[in-house]
């Protein structure tokens, strides 16, 4: 195999090749010849937008900036119930579930280290085991938030 570039073309391939070339353009433009179709430029219509006016007023928001505490009428209502409720847990038909979450808002309301053990015995009597794990959690961090000196 040779790999040497041929540089012995002659000058007349290339002329061939051009008129050639030439001869095919023009046989091009006087096969296919086309119709320009004029366009026509008419501006669209004009899309008119009305203004909808809203039916219902709309009031400003106002940025809510901090928790406001309940009035000292809840808290002192909330504080009652929950030292009328402490007595009456054990008597509730609840089931141990329900009985054991009934304690541990009591609990975490109230912060009263009594209420653990009826809580524990709450949490025992679960009968799924899922969700008696999640009871003894609960029981778990509770105990571990009361032990923990707050400032």
């Amino acid at each position: 195999m040779d790999i040497q570039p041929q540089a012995t073309q002659s000058i007349s391939d290339d002329q061939e090749l051009a008129k050639v070339l030439a001869g095919v353009s023009q046989q091009a433009d006087e096969v296919l010849q086309f119709e320009e179709t004029p366009v026509k430029t008419s501006a669209p219509a004009p899309v008119v937008v009305e203004p909808i006016e809203p039916t219902v007023p709309i009031a400003p928001l106002t940025p809510v900036i901090g928790y406001t505490a309940p009035s000292s009428d809840l808290e002192s209502i909330k504080k009652d119930a929950l030292l009328e409720l402490r007595p009456l847990v054990d008597k509730l038909d609840l089931a141990p579930e329900e009985k054991f979450d009934t304690y541990l808002l009591l609990l975490r309301s109230t912060d009263d280290k009594t209420l653990i053990a009826p809580a524990h015995a709450a949490a025992q009597a679960i009968a799924d085991e899922t969700r008696r794990a999640q009871a003894l959690l609960d029981i778990i961090k509770e105990i571990d938030f009361l032990s923990t000196p707050q400032l």
